[in-house]
């Protein structure tokens, strides 16, 4: 006998819920940010989402010192020295009393308990931005199917109110999570980051043989069935890792093997150096911390050779921050604006 869940007391954990967002689908959206993550990239932009659990970060800047959160610390997880306020991450339970405590808001908690009901309220706040630019809510992380069940409950509920759905997934996954999660959503967008299994490994500690298995299943679920309606590919240009040559063409080679006209968009998504103060707060190192962004050139050239390796050219666009050659600025940057420009926006990057 099946059991019906009572989907009141069903509890997601969400990192943020970012609203304003022109990066995770089209329109203007609202993106929720789950908890959780299967694949630990040495470039990833979100390490706060890739523990499952609630974590505390520090901000130094608003700190008066006051060390009330030392006080109320149950397990005595946090010290002050030199630099400022410790986290022992191995003491540290993420109950979030410090955070509670804390006067000056120098102590966040990176993660909390929503009910669906809870969430739905809050998302749909922004239901006039959606209808006016045709946007929705995306569901992102971390890896949102992680949590399927709530997710799941998320998404057809929102979409039963009229509003654009869609999820952001690694592609670390059972089908069943995508069975279960994306009939309920509009819009697929799945990262494939290296072709090669070995590098895929190295980078990001796992295969991508599932990856691409799941890669292969979306399409058919959207070939077949009428949700979801569309999918979207994205591939993070990270330097020295993804941005050559051969991955771009063997990702290439391999989504024009995908059923005709299931893909809409490939976005080669342009490394930005924005995170390094989360690494630092969460008492961290990051790979890329000295990594410069790619050259525009860099970026005009891998996305030719994604439109000749057999997928259809106008899918193919790059986006996000960049530096260019022979620009006298200091710091050699370049913004590129997603106003009335179908080759650029400023994209994700997981």
């Amino acid at each position: 006998m099946s059991v019906t869940k009572d989907i009141t007391t069903l509890k997601g954990t969400v990192l943020e819920i970012q609203r304003m967002s022109t990066e995770d689908g089209p329109g203007i959206r609202t993106t929720v940010f789950m908890k959780g993550c299967p694949l630990s990239c040495t470039w990833c932009h979100n390490p706060e989402s890739i523990s499952p659990r609630p974590q505390v970060h520090w901000i130094g800047s608003r700190c008066i010192m006051c060390k009330m959160c030392i006080d109320v610390c149950p397990e005595n997880a946090l010290y002050l020295d030199a630099g400022g306020i410790e986290v022992n991450r191995e003491l540290c339970t993420g109950c979030g009393r410090c955070a509670d405590e804390c006067p000056s808001t120098a102590l966040e908690l990176l993660g909390r308990k929503w009910t669906v009901h809870e969430l739905v309220a809050e998302l749909v706040k922004d239901r006039a931005f959606f209808e006016k630019s045709g946007g929705g809510i995306t569901v992102s992380g971390g890896e949102p199917t992680l949590q399927k069940e709530f997710v799941t409950e998320l998404l057809k509920t929102l979409r039963g109110q009229g509003i654009h759905t869609a999820i952001d997934t690694c592609g670390v996954c059972g089908k069943d999570a995508l069975d279960r999660i994306l009939p309920h959503a509009n819009l697929v967008l799945f990262d494939v980051k290296l072709i090669d299994a070995e590098l895929h490994r190295g980078f990001t500690g796992s295969s991508n043989e599932r990856i691409l298995e799941n890669l292969w299943h979306v399409a058919r679920l959207v070939k077949e069935h009428l949700y979801p309606r569309e999918l979207w590919v994205r591939t993070p240009v990270i330097p020295g890792a993804t941005d050559t040559d051969e991955n771009i063409r063997g990702i290439g080679e391999f989504l024009a093997g995908l059923p005709a006209g299931v893909i809409t968009r490939w976005e080669l998504c342009a490394f930005n150096n924005l995170c390094v103060d989360k690494y630092t707060r969460l008492g961290r190192q990051w790979d890329f911390a000295d990594a410069a962004l790619m050259y525009e050139e860099r970026m005009e050239y891998l996305a030719e050779i994604a439109r000749s390796t057999g997928v259809d050219p106008a899918i193919v666009l790059w986006t996000g921050s960049t530096r260019y050659e022979g620009n006298n600025d200091d710091t050699g940057e370049k913004k590129k604006s997603i106003k009335n420009n179908p080759t650029s926006c400023q994209g994700g990057i997981t």
